[in-house]
């Protein structure tokens, strides 16, 4: 059995990719050892771990996993991905649904019966994710300080661990208590860290896509028309907003120079569209997101684009200057993140939606026009509604001059099976043409 004998909280270098750490420490078979603990979502490490192995059985694992415990894997690291699938399967179906799971499934139904606005069918989807990742981040890998990892079948993940959270920094040079700092400094295995399976995997994901990249049409003939999109950055998977910027009629009122912004770049794909087009002379790119800014530099590099991409540091609007096109596709959820990566996909308070349609009008050029992309999912799902998209346009001093309108082809938009596939068959992409009063 392996339990906690202290965890103190630390911070990582400012330049390190990851987020703050913990220090854990504890004992096995008595001997002390320390680690980094390492989630991207910020979940804090269990107040209990206990050895897991091969010889653990599925479900004594999923009632550990269920009360919060740790499984610290020491065995087959191809068994350990088995045993995620085994919680995974118990969670989605359970072997007999409990009297509170009875009791949320007659509410769920009372509730459409009795037209319980969507919004709450999707913050109930949320919340039921969030206590399934929960469950199935309990089993843990640990890795030593060059990322390796020590059990049998283990892939070597090292490149693509240090892509995700940079350069390995040992339990030692961030523990910021002396006492502590002394004891890892003595600990023979001190210098890893420990993060959950599913974590790795992602990580795992992400290095893949990244050597791999997106093929997208709009760029040209394959192969070099890929974006690589790093992790933590949101993959442009889903193509019919870029063919939407790719075909959307440039502004006929220009300066002499035609100028495009694009605001939250990302991966950079939609500036160098954008870039592709004859009529535009450069564009500027901006992202707050250090992770983002690194991978949208790396593509425009890559691509060797006709027309010139600066890409800076940023909070929406580049400091100075006025665009003829200025493209921004925020989050389309106004919803709060729950980790670093989920903000590509939820917007707190819609800040980034509305930010961009304050600021619009005083960054446009004579004739300009701002392209807003954004799909109508939060509308489906009762989030937000059309008339207060027109309400804050119009309190922005802005007016629509036009929409162009894409439906998705994503699997997703035809799963049945999804708890919120209602919404995503009637989801609508689209790109708002949106000028000044």
């Amino acid at each position: 059995m392996l339990t906690f004998f202290s965890v103190t909280s630390v911070t990582t270098p400012a330049d390190s990719a990851a987020p703050a750490s913990t220090l854990i420490q504890w004992k096995e078979a008595g001997v002390a050892h320390s680690a980094l603990w390492r989630s991207e979502r910020g979940a804090l490490p269990p107040r209990r771990i206990v050895e897991a192995d091969d010889t653990m059985a599925a479900d004594d694992a999923y009632r550990l996993a269920c009360e919060g415990t740790g499984l610290l894997w020491r065995g087959d690291f191809q068994n350990a991905r088995q045993m995620v699938q085994a919680l995974a399967r118990r969670i989605d179906k359970p072997p007999k649904a409990s009297k509170l799971a009875r009791v949320a499934l007659k509410k769920a139904a009372d509730n459409a019966a009795s037209g319980v606005p969507a919004g709450q069918d999707f913050h109930l989807h949320r919340q039921s994710q969030s206590q399934r990742a929960r469950v199935l981040g309990m089993v843990l890998i640990e890795f030593a300080a060059d990322y390796s990892i020590a059990l049998r079948r283990a892939p070597d993940a090292k490149q693509a661990c240090t892509e995700a959270w940079g350069p390995a920094v040992t339990a030692a040079a961030v523990a910021t208590d002396a006492a502590v700092a002394d004891a890892a400094a003595s600990d023979e295995t001190a210098g890893g860290s420990v993060a959950s399976l599913r974590e790795l995997m992602g990580v795992i994901s992400a290095h893949e896509w990244r050597k791999r990249g997106v093929e997208i049409p709009a760029l040209g003939k394959a192969p070099n028309n890929r974006i690589h999109p790093h992790y933590g950055v949101f993959s442009p998977v889903r193509g019919e907003y870029v063919d939407l910027v790719a075909n959307a009629p440039l502004p006929s009122s220009r300066g002499t120079k035609f100028v495009a912004f694009d605001i939250g770049t990302g991966t950079g794909v939609l500036s160098a569209v954008l870039a592709m087009r004859d009529e535009v002379d450069q564009v500027v790119a901006t992202d707050l997101d250090p992770r983002a800014l690194e991978c949208a530099r790396e593509n425009i590099y890559r691509l060797r684009l006709p027309n010139p991409v600066k890409v800076m540091q940023a909070d929406l609007f580049p400091p100075e200057g006025l665009a003829s096109v200025i493209v921004c596709n925020p989050p389309w959820l106004p919803a709060r993140p729950s980790s670093p990566l989920e903000g590509a996909v939820y917007d707190e308070n819609s800040r980034m939606l509305l930010g961009f349609l304050n600021g619009l009008a005083a960054h446009l050029a004579p004739g300009g026009e701002g392209w807003l992309i954004l799909s109508n999912f939060a509308e489906k799902l009762g989030l937000r509604s059309r008339a207060d998209l027109m309400a804050a346009i119009k309190a922005s001093g802005l007016q629509v001059l036009g929409r162009i309108d894409a439906k998705p082809e994503h699997p997703k938009a035809a799963d049945a099976s999804d708890p919120l596939h209602k919404a995503r068959a009637a989801e609508v992409t689209s790109l708002w043409r949106l000028g000044a009063l």
